[in-house]
């Protein structure tokens, strides 16, 4: 409305262009017109002073504005424009891992140890799968349903489409059973799953605040391909099942992987680098719906997978050797027992047993908790070996000529050496052994008497030539050099425990490897496990083997064992009788020897007159050695079979006659006469 004056007296009234009378209140005057000029007076002075002060200051502040904006342009294209386009790319790209089959591996006959079975975890990222599902339903409102409805969709078709059972269609205290069940194992092999819940999944997709959750294992890559076409917003993941056939057989040796697919102990872990392989990868742009964009894939490349072992053991073997060291430590009430067997002439290890082994393919944990051993006592666990180590000061006489087997030497029941007093294991006077004699019948005194014959720094040598006190460099973790005093810190009863066993401790595969050396006529050849390897290209490579150790002359090595013979020689007057007696295998010649040390008591730091840790080792046959056997039974208090006395000698000729038969070794030449153990 305009307002215009008109005649103005006491009446107080303006018209409007309708030419109404408006009337206004007494002293107001109508408002100036908006675009009337202002009065010369009331003009802005733009020459003065603080006018030209005003529009500097404007200007400068203008001028940093600009300034700003402009350092701020240029840090966005040259410094943060790099990482903000990398940004924007990873919004439509993903990076597949392709993963790399991990290498098998079996025995040395091609007898399946540890293999990898290709499967599938189908997975969800539900922190962010909302905004994705509901960006999904307003671009394809169609093809995808509102969020909470896709959530019970996924969950209701899972099990259908996995071929398993609903778990939750059973409301029952039955089917609450087993949905708490683990996955049904059957001969060792884990399997899929045999239910699944489909509550729980939708559990799991519901949780907003988890970025990650594995909503099924163990599926079958099929399967899970076809979840994930119907599901997009759903992962299938390789997570490949690793399959130990034979259970705890052999799992000392072999090991175990974790969830990570990292081998965690045994053969698994000390070659895992090679065993798993390179993963390969591939770049993929992704459409707003999560599907893959075809004609996309670039940067790709192909996996490599991991190395194929074979190695030394005997799957077999390993077996039976196994059941009877389990059965050896229950019958003889012993903590812990364990075995190895080597071939005689090239030091690999044809099986290597201990007691309460766990099973990689149930929970390690609980495993554990049960008082199963995940270790691998016969490489990592040295012990002081007893009388067994004995064979060192017989090889060590007769190489230097200082005895013969037949020598008759008066044994008083004890002898002073080095400041200390030893004695033999049963009370006698001065009696008649021969050479053969002192061994057979495991005399202390006798031994050091040969012992001093050598001196101590020949000992020492000898020691050290037998692989004592030193890595076997055998391809298994945790191995153990044993421990054996250096010659310079030798003290006043050192060498009076050395040559009886006493005062060193050594690993159960160090122990038979000096036993090794002897059956090879004296060359000590490092045990290994690891026969050949085959590349990923199919390239088959031999272990390379290692280098020999010449301990004693072929002469002395056959002469040592023909002498240990006597260890197991009966006589039914027991005057020519060994320790032994009655253990050896007819029609074979056995050679060895019996051990019993003391073990240390943790509580005096002294040697206990009740705990021992008994030995045994020996070579099948002696005249044409092809095995060689350790045994160690840590406090046995009963025989291996249940019967009295506490020798390891009747489960080495158990091993020993079930591998003559395995391998078909034929019988040892007839022998006449019997080994002259006292005159």
């Amino acid at each position: 409305m305009i307002r215009t004056p008109d005649d103005r007296g006491d009446s107080g009234h303006f018209r409007d262009r309708r030419d109404r009378r408006i009337p206004v209140e007494s002293g107001t005057r109508p408002s100036p017109r908006r675009n009337r000029a202002l009065a010369s007076s009331e003009r802005v002075d733009t020459s003065g002073t603080e006018f030209q002060r005003r529009r500097r200051i404007l200007q400068v502040i203008g001028a940093i504005i600009v300034a700003v904006l402009v350092v701020r342009l240029g840090w966005v294209q040259l410094v943060a424009g790099p990482d903000l386009a990398a940004r924007a790319q990873n919004q439509r790209t993903i990076e597949i891992v392709d993963a790399a089959r991990r290498g098998a591996i079996t025995d040395r006959n091609g007898a399946s140890l540890a293999f990898t079975l290709e499967a599938r975890s189908i997975t969800a990222h539900p922190s962010s799968l909302r905004a994705h599902l509901e960006e999904a339903h307003e671009l394809y409102p169609d093809e995808y349903p509102e969020y909470e409805q896709r959530l019970r969709d996924i969950a209701d078709a899972l099990p259908g489409m996995l071929d398993v059972a609903d778990l939750d269609a059973d409301k029952g205290r039955e089917g609450r059973r087993r949905q708490a069940e683990e996955q049904p194992e059957e001969d060792g092999i884990r399997q899929t799953p045999g239910g699944i819940s489909s509550q729980e999944i939708l559990d799991k997709l519901r949780d907003e605040e988890s970025s990650y959750e594995v909503l099924v294992r163990n599926v079958d890559p099929d399967k899970a391909a076809a979840v994930v076409e119907r599901f997009p917003e759903l992962v299938s993941e390789r997570q490949d099942i690793r399959q130990y056939p034979n259970g705890a057989v052999g799992a000392n040796i072999i090991g175990k992987i974790g969830m990570d697919g990292v081998g965690q102990f045994g053969f698994e872990a000390a070659r895992d680098a090679t065993l798993q392989g390179v993963n390969g990868g591939r770049t993929v742009d992704i459409a707003a719906n999560g599907i893959a964009i075809p004609g996309s894939t670039r940067d790709q490349h192909p996996p490599i997978d991991g190395t194929d072992y074979e190695l030394t053991i005997d799957a077999d073997m390993q077996y039976f050797v196994q059941q009877q060291v389990q059965q050896a430590k229950d019958n003889s009430g012993a903590k812990e027992a364990s075995a190895v067997v080597l071939d005689a002439k090239t030091g690999e290890i044809l099986a290597m047993a201990q007691s309460d082994t766990a099973n990689p393919n149930r929970d390690i944990g609980r495993e554990v908790e049960e008082g199963r051993n995940i270790g691998n006592t016969p490489v990592s666990n040295p012990f002081e070996p007893g009388s067994v180590a004995k064979i060192i000061t017989a090889a060590g006489a007769i190489e230097d000529g200082v005895t013969t087997p037949d020598e008759v030497l008066t044994v008083p029941g004890s002898i002073h050496m080095s400041g200390v007093t030893v004695n033999d294991a049963w009370q006698h006077g001065p009696e008649e052994f021969t050479t053969t004699g002192i061994f057979g019948k495991s005399s202390n005194v006798g031994t050091l008497m040969l012992a001093e014959r050598l001196g101590p720094d020949r000992y020492a040598e000898l020691i050290h030539d037998f692989g004592l006190g030193q890595s076997t460099g055998v391809e298994l973790p945790g191995e153990s050099s044993g421990l054996v005093p250096q010659r310079p810190q030798w003290s006043g009863g050192t060498f009076a425990n050395l040559p009886i066993g006493q005062g060193m401790a050594m690993s159960l595969l160090q122990m038979t490897g000096i036993y090794q050396a002897i059956a090879n006529d004296g060359v000590r050849v490092p045990p290994r496990i690891i026969k050949s390897a085959t590349a990923p290209d199919g390239t088959v490579v031999e272990a390379e083997r290692p280098d020999p150790v010449e301990v004693v002359s072929p002469e002395t090595a056959r002469t040592v064992r023909d002498m240990f013979q006597s260890v197991l020689q009966s006589d039914p007057t027991g005057l020519q009788s060994g320790t032994a007696a009655g253990d050896g295998i007819e029609g074979y010649q056995l050679t060895g020897k019996t051990g019993t040390a003391q073990k240390v008591d943790p509580d005096t730091g002294r040697y206990s007159n009740s705990a021992y840790h008994i030995t045994f080792a020996g070579i099948a046959p002696a005249d044409d050695p092809r095995f060689v056997i350790g045994i160690m039974l840590d406090e046995p208090v009963r025989g291996v079979h249940g019967q009295g006395g506490q020798s390891a000698a009747p489960l080495f000729s158990d091993i020993a006659a079930w591998a003559l038969n395995r391998y078909n070794v034929p019988p040892s030449p007839r022998e006449d006469g019997t080994l002259l153990l006292q005159p």
